[in-house]
C-alpha cells in the first residue's frame, strides 16, 4: 500500500482542507449528526480529498460502503450492488455508494442509477473533476446536493507533508528524513494542490534516495517527467485557461496573458486555436481603436501555420504583447449588437426604393433605383433621402 493510501485520514480530526463544506458546522457534518444522509456530487480537482470524505461519512453513519469506478463498473456492478442495498434497508441499514468519475457513465448508465437515489434505497456521492452540470443527467443532479472542493493551499499541503515525515506507523518516520525548505516549497509547487502527487513523490524522495535530507535536486529529478499542470482540452481548466488568457489581453496585461498562453501550448494546445482566438479577439476588443490589431491578428494565425511549432511559439508571443497593449474599444461589437437588437425590433421593413436594384422597365416604372447617384463625382441616394429603412432613418449603431 502506497503512502497516500495509508495516510488517507480516517476522521474529520485527521482530515485537512475544505473547511467551508467540512469544517465545524459546515454541511458535511451536519449531515452526519442529522443521521440522514442525502446524495451530493463531490467536484473538485484530483487529490482535493473527495474519495477520503465519501470514506468518512460512510464510517461516521455506520454504512455499508460501496466504492466503484465508472471507468471499469458497469451496470452488472451496479445492479449487484442494489440487491445488497435492498437487503439493508431491510434491515435499517444505509448503503452508500461512491462512484468515482462519475462523469465518465453515459446517460443510459446514470439513468439505471436514478430509481434507486429517488427511492432512497442508495446514498449516492459521485465524485468527478468535470463540471457537473455538463456530465451529470439533469434528473440525479436535481436529486443531489453539489459541492465544491477546492485544490489545497500551501499550508494544508505543508500540514500534510510534515505529517508523512513524522508518522512512524502509517507514514516515513522510520526513514528519518528531513526536507530542505527550499526543496518542500517546490514539492508543493510542483505538485499543483493535489496531495497524492505531493505524497506518491515524497515517498519517492524518502525511499529510493539514500540522503537524509531531500534536497530540491531530488524534488527535480522526480518530476522530470510531470506535464506543465493541470489540462485536458476537452475539459472545463481548457476553457477556464482560455478565458483567462482572453481577460488578460482585454485587461492589457501581457504577463498574464503571456502566462496563459505558454501553459496552453506547454501542455499541448494547437496554436491555430489559440491564433484563431486572437483573431476574434483583434476584432471584439481592439476594433476600430487600432485598426492594424485585426491585421497582426490574421497575419500570426498565417505565419504559425506555415511554420508550425516550436518556432510558432514566438510569432504567437508577439502578437500577443502586441495585443495586450493595444488601446482597447468594444465599439465594433456594440455596433453589431445594437444592429441585431434593431433586426428583431424591425424584422420586416421595406428597403428604400431608391435602394433596389431595378433590372427591368417595370422595376424602374416603380420607382426602384430612383433617386440614386453612382459616379465619379458621387455615391448615394440624392435628396438627402436615408440609407436604413423608413422606421430607422436616423438610427445610430456605431458610436467612436
Amino acid at each position: 500500500m502506497n503512502l497516500s493510501a495509508r495516510l488517507r485520514p480516517q476522521n474529520f480530526e485527521e482530515f485537512v482542507g475544505q473547511n467551508d463544506i467540512a469544517g465545524k458546522d459546515a454541511i458535511v457534518q451536519r449531515i452526519i449528526k442529522s443521521r440522514n444522509p442525502f446524495s451530493l456530487i463531490f467536484w473538485g480537482p484530483p487529490g482535493s480529498g473527495k474519495t477520503t470524505l465519501a470514506n468518512i461519512i460512510a464510517n461516521e453513519l455506520n454504512a455499508d460502503f460501496h466504492s466503484i469506478s465508472a471507468v471499469e463498473a458497469g451496470k452488472a456492478d451496479l445492479n449487484k450492488i442494489i440487491d445488497t442495498a435492498k437487503l439493508n434497508l431491510k434491515q435499517n441499514i444505509k448503503t452508500i455508494l461512491f462512484i468515482d468519475e462519475i462523469h465518465r457513465w453515459n446517460k443510459a448508465q446514470q439513468d439505471a442509477l436514478l430509481p434507486f437515489v429517488e427511492d432512497g434505497t442508495i446514498n449516492l456521492i459521485g465524485a468527478t473533476t468535470e463540471n457537473p452540470s455538463f456530465e451529470v443527467i439533469s434528473a440525479l443532479l436535481s436529486r443531489s446536493k453539489v459541492l465544491v472542493l477546492r485544490s489545497l493551499g500551501y499550508d494544508e499541503m505543508e500540514v500534510i507533508l510534515d505529517r508523512a515525515l513524522k508518522d512512524k506507523k502509517r507514514g516515513l518516520g522510520e526513514f528519518k528524513k528531513k526536507i530542505l525548505k527550499d526543496a518542500k516549497e517546490l514539492l508543493i509547487r510542483l505538485s499543483g494542490g493535489d496531495a497524492r502527487i505531493m505524497l506518491n513523490a515524497l515517498e519517492i524522495a524518502a525511499t529510493s534516495y539514500r540522503s537524509k535530507e531531500i534536497t530540491p535536486q531530488i524534488i527535480k529529478e522526480i518530476f522530470q517527467t510531470k506535464s506543465a499542470g493541470l489540462y485536458d482540452k476537452k475539459a472545463e481548466e481548457h476553457y477556464n485557461i482560455i478565458s483567462a488568457f482572453i481577460k488578460s489581453m482585454r485587461g492589457s496585461d501581457a504577463d498574464a496573458a503571456l502566462y496563459y498562453m505558454a501553459r496552453m501550448l506547454e501542455n499541448g494546445e494547437d496554436p491555430k486555436f489559440i491564433a484563431r482566438r486572437m483573431i476574434i479577439f483583434a476584432a471584439e476588443d481592439i476594433g476600430m481603436a487600432d485598426r492594424g490589431a485585426l491585421i497582426q491578428a490574421d497575419e500570426a494565425f498565417e505565419a504559425v501555420n506555415k511554420v508550425g511549432m516550436p518556432e510558432a511559439q514566438l510569432i504567437l508571443a508577439y502578437v500577443v504583447i502586441y495585443l495586450a497593449k493595444a488601446p482597447k474599444s468594444r465599439a465594433v461589437a456594440n455596433a453589431l449588437g445594437k444592429a441585431k437588437e434593431a433586426v428583431y425590433e424591425f424584422p420586416n421593413e421595406p428597403v428604400p426604393l431608391h435602394l433596389r436594384n431595378a433590372p427591368t422597365k417595370l422595376m424602374k416604372g416603380l420607382g426602384y433605383a430612383k433617386n440614386y447617384k453612382w459616379s465619379e463625382k458621387y455615391v448615394g441616394p440624392t435628396e438627402n433621402l436615408p440609407f436604413l429603412p423608413k422606421k430607422l432613418a436616423g438610427r445610430k449603431f456605431y458610436e467612436k
